[in-house]
Protein backbone atom coordinates (compact mmCIF):
# COMPACT_ATOMS: atom_id res chain seq x y z
CA UNK A 1 0.00 0.00 0.00
CA UNK A 2 1.35 3.60 -1.11
CA UNK A 3 0.80 6.49 1.09
CA UNK A 4 1.01 9.79 -0.64
CA UNK A 5 3.27 11.94 1.26
CA UNK A 6 2.47 15.32 1.10
CA UNK A 7 5.31 17.87 2.01
CA UNK A 8 4.25 21.46 3.79
CA UNK A 9 6.54 24.05 3.11
CA UNK A 10 8.44 25.39 6.26
CA UNK A 11 6.76 28.42 7.78
CA UNK A 12 9.54 30.88 9.17
CA UNK A 13 8.03 33.99 11.63
CA UNK A 14 5.27 36.19 10.26
CA UNK A 15 6.40 39.47 9.40
CA UNK A 16 3.65 41.61 9.62
CA UNK A 17 2.34 43.93 6.02
CA UNK A 18 3.55 47.06 7.01
CA UNK A 19 2.92 49.84 4.66
CA UNK A 20 5.58 51.62 2.61
CA UNK A 21 8.31 49.02 4.40
CA UNK A 22 10.87 46.68 2.91
CA UNK A 23 10.75 43.05 3.51
CA UNK A 24 11.88 42.21 7.55
CA UNK A 25 9.53 45.31 7.95
CA UNK A 26 12.29 48.16 7.27
CA UNK A 27 10.69 51.33 6.68
CA UNK A 28 12.24 52.53 3.19
CA UNK A 29 12.95 55.69 4.38
CA UNK A 30 15.44 54.46 6.39
CA UNK A 31 17.16 52.17 4.10
CA UNK A 32 20.27 53.41 2.06
CA UNK A 33 19.66 55.52 -0.81
CA UNK A 34 20.91 52.76 -3.33
CA UNK A 35 17.93 50.50 -2.47
CA UNK A 36 15.22 53.10 -1.64
CA UNK A 37 12.19 52.97 -4.45
CA UNK A 38 12.62 55.60 -6.92
CA UNK A 39 9.90 57.84 -6.47
CA UNK A 40 10.09 61.19 -8.63
CA UNK A 41 9.64 64.12 -6.22
CA UNK A 42 6.31 65.56 -5.96
CA UNK A 43 5.36 69.02 -6.19
CA UNK A 44 2.08 71.35 -5.90
CA UNK A 45 -0.41 68.11 -6.66
CA UNK A 46 -4.13 67.21 -6.38
CA UNK A 47 -4.37 64.48 -3.42
CA UNK A 48 -4.50 61.00 -4.05
CA UNK A 49 -8.54 61.37 -2.42
CA UNK A 50 -9.13 63.45 -4.87
CA UNK A 51 -7.87 61.36 -7.61
CA UNK A 52 -9.51 58.54 -6.72
CA UNK A 53 -12.95 60.55 -6.46
CA UNK A 54 -12.58 61.88 -10.11
CA UNK A 55 -11.61 58.81 -11.55
CA UNK A 56 -14.65 57.02 -9.90
CA UNK A 57 -16.92 59.72 -11.00
CA UNK A 58 -15.60 59.13 -15.06
CA UNK A 59 -16.15 55.62 -14.44
CA UNK A 60 -19.61 56.01 -13.25
CA UNK A 61 -19.98 58.52 -16.45
CA UNK A 62 -19.23 56.00 -18.53
CA UNK A 63 -21.65 53.57 -17.82
CA UNK A 64 -24.66 55.77 -19.55
CA UNK A 65 -24.37 56.28 -23.56
CA UNK A 66 -24.48 60.33 -22.05
CA UNK A 67 -21.00 60.02 -20.29
CA UNK A 68 -19.48 58.10 -22.91
CA UNK A 69 -20.22 60.52 -25.36
CA UNK A 70 -18.93 63.34 -23.05
CA UNK A 71 -15.61 61.05 -22.35
CA UNK A 72 -15.06 60.65 -26.24
CA UNK A 73 -15.61 64.09 -27.03
CA UNK A 74 -13.73 65.25 -24.14
CA UNK A 75 -10.50 62.79 -25.34
CA UNK A 76 -10.95 63.89 -28.83
CA UNK A 77 -11.42 67.96 -27.97
CA UNK A 78 -7.53 67.58 -26.25
CA UNK A 79 -6.40 65.57 -29.30
CA UNK A 80 -7.51 67.61 -31.66
CA UNK A 81 -5.75 70.94 -29.90
CA UNK A 82 -2.72 69.07 -29.38
CA UNK A 83 -2.54 68.53 -33.34
CA UNK A 84 -3.33 71.94 -34.09
CA UNK A 85 -0.94 73.55 -31.45
CA UNK A 86 2.04 70.94 -33.38
CA UNK A 87 0.94 71.71 -36.61
CA UNK A 88 0.68 75.28 -36.05
CA UNK A 89 4.09 75.43 -34.87
CA UNK A 90 5.33 73.43 -38.04
CA UNK A 91 3.26 75.68 -40.09
CA UNK A 92 5.23 79.01 -38.56
CA UNK A 93 8.37 77.48 -39.03
CA UNK A 94 8.08 76.94 -42.66
CA UNK A 95 6.41 80.28 -43.26
CA UNK A 96 9.43 81.34 -41.48
CA UNK A 97 11.94 79.44 -43.53
CA UNK A 98 10.47 80.34 -47.14
CA UNK A 99 10.05 83.99 -46.30
CA UNK A 100 13.62 84.88 -44.83
CA UNK A 101 15.01 82.64 -47.46
CA UNK A 102 13.87 84.70 -50.41
CA UNK A 103 14.71 88.14 -48.93
CA UNK A 104 18.35 86.72 -47.85
CA UNK A 105 18.61 85.43 -51.77
CA UNK A 106 16.99 88.45 -52.66
CA UNK A 107 19.56 90.53 -50.64
CA UNK A 108 22.71 88.77 -50.74
CA UNK A 109 22.44 88.10 -54.53
CA UNK A 110 24.48 91.19 -55.24
CA UNK A 111 27.37 90.02 -52.87
CA UNK A 112 27.32 86.25 -54.66
CA UNK A 113 28.58 87.62 -57.66
CA UNK A 114 32.26 88.57 -56.31
CA UNK A 115 32.41 85.43 -54.66
CA UNK A 116 31.57 83.43 -57.34
CA UNK A 117 34.78 85.12 -59.46
CA UNK A 118 36.97 84.68 -56.17
CA UNK A 119 35.93 81.20 -56.17
CA UNK A 120 36.26 80.67 -60.09
CA UNK A 121 39.87 82.31 -59.72
CA UNK A 122 41.29 78.66 -58.11
CA UNK A 123 40.07 77.04 -61.29
CA UNK A 124 37.51 75.12 -60.11
CA UNK A 125 33.27 75.04 -60.02
CA UNK A 126 32.07 77.55 -57.54
CA UNK A 127 29.64 76.00 -55.82
CA UNK A 128 30.30 72.78 -53.91
CA UNK A 129 27.53 69.84 -53.69
CA UNK A 130 27.64 67.35 -50.80
CA UNK A 131 25.21 64.37 -50.01
CA UNK A 132 23.90 64.95 -46.90
CA UNK A 133 21.50 62.80 -44.46
CA UNK A 134 17.96 64.42 -43.71
CA UNK A 135 14.50 64.41 -42.54
CA UNK A 136 13.84 60.56 -41.15
CA UNK A 137 17.16 59.94 -43.28
CA UNK A 138 16.49 60.93 -46.50
CA UNK A 139 19.36 62.39 -49.13
CA UNK A 140 19.56 65.35 -50.40
CA UNK A 141 22.40 67.34 -51.84
CA UNK A 142 23.71 70.39 -49.89
CA UNK A 143 25.31 73.21 -51.46
CA UNK A 144 27.78 75.43 -50.29
CA UNK A 145 30.73 77.64 -51.75
CA UNK A 146 33.47 75.81 -52.46
CA UNK A 147 36.12 76.10 -50.14
CA UNK A 148 38.38 73.30 -50.62
CA UNK A 149 40.49 72.21 -53.91
CA UNK A 150 38.86 70.04 -56.37
CA UNK A 151 39.89 66.57 -55.55
CA UNK A 152 39.27 67.44 -51.64
CA UNK A 153 37.06 63.81 -51.43
CA UNK A 154 40.23 61.65 -52.52
CA UNK A 155 42.58 63.39 -50.24
CA UNK A 156 40.56 63.40 -47.09
CA UNK A 157 42.25 59.34 -46.62
CA UNK A 158 45.92 61.31 -46.70
CA UNK A 159 44.78 64.06 -43.33
CA UNK A 160 41.97 61.84 -41.71
CA UNK A 161 45.07 60.86 -39.02
CA UNK A 162 45.36 64.08 -37.92
CA UNK A 163 41.43 64.57 -37.21
CA UNK A 164 41.37 65.82 -33.14
CA UNK A 165 38.08 64.46 -32.77
CA UNK A 166 37.77 61.43 -30.00
CA UNK A 167 34.44 59.83 -31.27
CA UNK A 168 36.31 60.05 -34.88
CA UNK A 169 32.36 60.50 -36.12
CA UNK A 170 32.73 64.48 -37.29
CA UNK A 171 36.20 65.84 -38.70
CA UNK A 172 37.84 68.45 -37.42
CA UNK A 173 41.86 68.77 -38.90
CA UNK A 174 43.66 71.71 -37.74
CA UNK A 175 45.83 73.84 -40.96
CA UNK A 176 43.66 71.58 -43.09
CA UNK A 177 45.90 71.88 -46.58
CA UNK A 178 43.32 71.18 -48.47
CA UNK A 179 41.19 74.22 -47.81
CA UNK A 180 42.36 77.45 -49.98
CA UNK A 181 43.30 80.88 -49.22
CA UNK A 182 40.08 82.39 -50.47
CA UNK A 183 38.58 78.88 -48.79
CA UNK A 184 39.63 79.93 -45.65
CA UNK A 185 38.26 83.31 -45.54
CA UNK A 186 34.61 82.42 -46.24
CA UNK A 187 34.93 79.79 -43.65
CA UNK A 188 36.36 82.08 -41.22
CA UNK A 189 32.92 84.83 -42.20
CA UNK A 190 31.05 81.61 -42.42
CA UNK A 191 30.00 83.03 -45.87
CA UNK A 192 30.32 79.47 -47.50
CA UNK A 193 26.93 78.60 -45.69
CA UNK A 194 24.84 80.93 -47.18
CA UNK A 195 23.80 78.40 -50.62
CA UNK A 196 22.37 76.42 -48.34
CA UNK A 197 19.05 79.25 -48.19
CA UNK A 198 18.35 77.46 -51.98
CA UNK A 199 18.27 74.32 -49.33
CA UNK A 200 15.67 75.80 -47.06
CA UNK A 201 13.59 77.03 -50.22
CA UNK A 202 13.73 73.75 -51.27
CA UNK A 203 12.26 72.60 -47.95
CA UNK A 204 15.61 70.20 -47.71
CA UNK A 205 16.65 72.34 -44.68
CA UNK A 206 15.27 74.44 -41.74
CA UNK A 207 17.12 77.85 -40.74
CA UNK A 208 17.26 76.33 -37.62
CA UNK A 209 17.71 72.92 -36.50
CA UNK A 210 20.24 69.96 -36.20
CA UNK A 211 23.32 70.25 -38.81
CA UNK A 212 22.92 67.68 -41.83
CA UNK A 213 25.60 64.63 -41.45
CA UNK A 214 27.30 62.92 -44.24
CA UNK A 215 26.20 59.03 -45.10
CA UNK A 216 29.64 58.29 -43.68
CA UNK A 217 29.27 59.79 -40.28
CA UNK A 218 25.28 58.27 -39.85
CA UNK A 219 26.82 54.63 -40.79
CA UNK A 220 28.67 55.15 -37.21
CA UNK A 221 25.62 56.48 -35.48
CA UNK A 222 23.67 54.98 -32.70
CA UNK A 223 20.12 54.21 -32.13
CA UNK A 224 20.58 57.04 -29.78
CA UNK A 225 22.40 59.19 -32.15
CA UNK A 226 19.70 58.94 -34.88
CA UNK A 227 17.58 60.63 -32.97
CA UNK A 228 19.02 63.95 -34.87
CA UNK A 229 17.36 62.83 -37.97
CA UNK A 230 13.65 63.33 -36.47
CA UNK A 231 13.76 66.67 -37.79
CA UNK A 232 14.51 68.76 -40.82
CA UNK A 233 18.20 69.62 -40.28
CA UNK A 234 19.20 73.47 -40.05
CA UNK A 235 21.81 75.87 -40.95
CA UNK A 236 22.18 77.03 -37.46
CA UNK A 237 21.34 75.07 -34.14
CA UNK A 238 22.24 75.36 -30.01
CA UNK A 239 25.37 73.92 -30.39
CA UNK A 240 26.56 76.02 -34.04
CA UNK A 241 25.96 79.11 -31.33
CA UNK A 242 27.74 77.45 -28.09
CA UNK A 243 24.28 77.31 -26.14
CA UNK A 244 25.50 74.36 -23.77
CA UNK A 245 23.77 75.78 -20.40
CA UNK A 246 20.67 76.97 -21.73
CA UNK A 247 21.34 80.35 -20.80
CA UNK A 248 19.65 82.96 -22.78
CA UNK A 249 22.45 85.42 -23.82
CA UNK A 250 25.07 81.76 -23.66
CA UNK A 251 27.02 82.57 -26.87
CA UNK A 252 30.50 79.98 -26.35
CA UNK A 253 32.85 77.88 -28.70
CA UNK A 254 31.34 75.34 -30.92
CA UNK A 255 34.79 73.47 -31.30
CA UNK A 256 34.97 72.69 -27.49
CA UNK A 257 31.78 71.08 -27.56
CA UNK A 258 32.34 67.09 -28.62
CA UNK A 259 29.98 65.10 -30.66
CA UNK A 260 28.05 62.88 -27.88
CA UNK A 261 27.30 66.77 -26.39
CA UNK A 262 26.06 67.65 -29.52
CA UNK A 263 23.57 65.10 -29.60
CA UNK A 264 21.95 65.84 -26.47
CA UNK A 265 21.98 69.65 -27.38
CA UNK A 266 20.26 68.62 -30.93
CA UNK A 267 17.78 66.12 -28.49
CA UNK A 268 17.22 69.29 -26.24
CA UNK A 269 16.42 71.61 -29.30
CA UNK A 270 13.79 68.72 -30.83
CA UNK A 271 12.26 67.80 -27.40
CA UNK A 272 11.63 72.01 -26.83
CA UNK A 273 11.85 73.35 -30.29
CA UNK A 274 9.29 76.43 -30.36
CA UNK A 275 8.79 79.51 -32.85
CA UNK A 276 10.17 81.96 -30.53
CA UNK A 277 13.19 79.60 -29.57
CA UNK A 278 14.28 79.53 -33.56
CA UNK A 279 14.33 83.57 -33.58
CA UNK A 280 16.17 83.77 -30.42
CA UNK A 281 18.69 81.01 -31.84
CA UNK A 282 18.79 83.15 -35.38
CA UNK A 283 19.67 86.28 -33.11
CA UNK A 284 22.08 84.38 -31.54
CA UNK A 285 23.94 83.24 -34.47
CA UNK A 286 24.90 86.54 -35.66
CA UNK A 287 27.00 88.17 -32.75
CA UNK A 288 28.25 84.28 -32.44
CA UNK A 289 29.92 85.18 -36.07
CA UNK A 290 31.04 88.51 -35.15
CA UNK A 291 32.65 87.39 -32.21
CA UNK A 292 34.55 84.39 -33.71
CA UNK A 293 32.27 82.03 -32.15
CA UNK A 294 31.66 79.95 -35.18
CA UNK A 295 34.40 80.74 -36.69
CA UNK A 296 35.75 77.02 -38.76
CA UNK A 297 39.55 75.66 -38.75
Amino acid sequence: MFHRVIAKPARGPTVPFRPNCWAGGTPASNLPSAYAPNEPSRGPSVSDTEIRKRMMQRLLAAQTPWGRFRLNTYVQAKHFLWLAVVHSTLFLKRTLDLAASVVALLLLTPLFLPLALLIKLDGGPVFFRQKRIGLNGREFQMLKFRTMCVDAEAKLKDVIPKNVKPANITVLIPNDPRITKIGRLLRQTCLDELPQFVNVLRGEMSLVGPRPPMPREVVRYSQTDRRRLLVRPGITCLWQVGERTGGLLEIGDRFAIEFPEQVELDVRYIESQSFGRDLWILAKTVPAILFGKVIKP
